[in-house]
């Protein structure tokens, strides 16, 4: 495999791990939604990420020899390469709906950019990708509405979930030497360029909906690389005991 495919191969790794690990944490609520409505809703928000994760999974697969259920199924938390974000737990349904906002904006500019790549496949998915996000971003702007200029309660924990999740936001916009030489390909997003109107866009909304958005204080990083919080563990015993359980299995 040449270094570019190689580079291509982990690069398209990283998003499929980002689209399955919170498809996990968002069917959880999926029975246990505070609204019928959203029950649904956000059991095919899942599904859509269950759905970009599988298009992500198979183009990584066909580049390193593997199928998308050896990528999902069989590999150790050390091996996922995911955002921390999206590994930590669903807690309560402002701290979900937070965490989705947050990544929605990121997302939005992030498929927006990739959409353009030289890759014709990551250009492809991401094409498809953008009609979802769109929805996506589009709800949960709501949401963070909804609950930021409802009551006192959900006002109070739409904050502190801003004040836990900003830690991790520093991590959307960390490139290391496989995305930069993709990048000067024309392959991968420059994420770093990203920022500026990801903080404008979340910081407008905060503003209309007096939320705080937090210093820069902590930043936790390292999923990248493999090094993840303790939750990916749990959640892969979950999502994986199937498969591990009964080897080979097939859909």
């Amino acid at each position: 495999m040449t270094e570019a495919n190689s580079d291509i191969a982990e690069y398209s790794l990283r998003l499929g791990d980002d689209a399955l690990i919170l498809a996990q944490r968002l069917c959880e609520w999926c029975a246990d939604a505070p609204l019928l409505e959203e029950d649904i809703a956000i059991a095919n928000v899942g599904l859509d990420y269950i759905g970009r994760a599988r298009m992500f999974l198979q183009y990584a697969g066909e580049l390193t020899g593997s199928s998308e259920d050896e990528l999902a199924y069989l590999r150790d938390s050390a091996e996922f390469r995911n955002l921390l974000m999206v590994e930590l737990p669903r807690g309560d349904f402002a701290f979900s709906m937070v965490r989705q906002y947050l990544l929605d904006e990121y997302e939005s500019l992030f498929f927006a950019g990739l959409k353009q790549s030289k890759d014709a496949n990551l250009a492809g998915i991401a094409e498809k990708t953008l009609k979802e996000v769109h929805y996506h971003l589009r709800r949960s702007r709501e949401w963070m509405r909804r609950l930021a200029l409802g009551t006192e309660e959900s006002h109070r924990r739409s904050q502190d979930a801003i004040d836990e999740l900003w830690g991790y936001v520093a991590e959307f916009f960390e490139s290391d030497e496989v995305e930069e030489r993709l990048v000067g390909l024309g392959i991968a997003v420059e994420r770093r360029d990203l920022e500026q109107a990801w903080r404008a866009s979340v910081g407008e909304l905060a503003a209309k909906t007096g939320l705080m958005v937090p210093d820069d204080d902590l930043r936790q990083t390292g999923g990248r690389s493999g090094v993840h919080t303790e939750h990916l563990g749990h959640l892969l015993a979950e999502m994986q005991f199937v498969q591990r359980s009964y080897p080979g299995l097939k859909w």
